[in-house]
């Protein structure tokens, strides 16, 4: 047997168990389109209010409450409140660093 080979005796599987659910968690979290449409706009301008959220993405209220609303549920995004608006920013490391990926992947345009 190699030194590089795992040796699966050292594998904390509960600890693999955690992490496999945590990362199920966050991946049902960004299953749905309007979601990751909204998300890839917060990555792009870096914070969103839900007025311009809504003119980007085409997402008419009340779904867009709704889909604002699991994200805010599930920890991926923050608010911030200036006076009438709403503004929206990642908050979650894992969902921003696997939303960086979706976005050079998926949202960004080529100029």
């Amino acid at each position: 047997m190699s030194t590089d080979t795992l040796n699966v005796e050292s594998i904390d599987v509960e600890a693999l168990k955690a992490s496999a659910s945590k990362a199920s968690a966050l991946l049902k979290s960004l299953s749905h389109s309007d979601r990751l449409l909204l998300l890839c706009q917060i990555v792009g301008s870096g914070e969103a209010c839900v007025r311009d959220l809504e003119q980007s993405t085409g997402i008419k209220q009340p779904s867009l409450s709704q889909q604002l609303g699991v994200l805010r549920e599930n920890g991926l995004v923050n608010t911030r409140r200036e006076g009438r608006q709403i503004f929206y920013s990642i908050a979650s490391e894992d969902a921003l660093a696997v939303m960086q990926v979706l976005y050079q992947r998926f949202c960004a345009t080529d100029e």
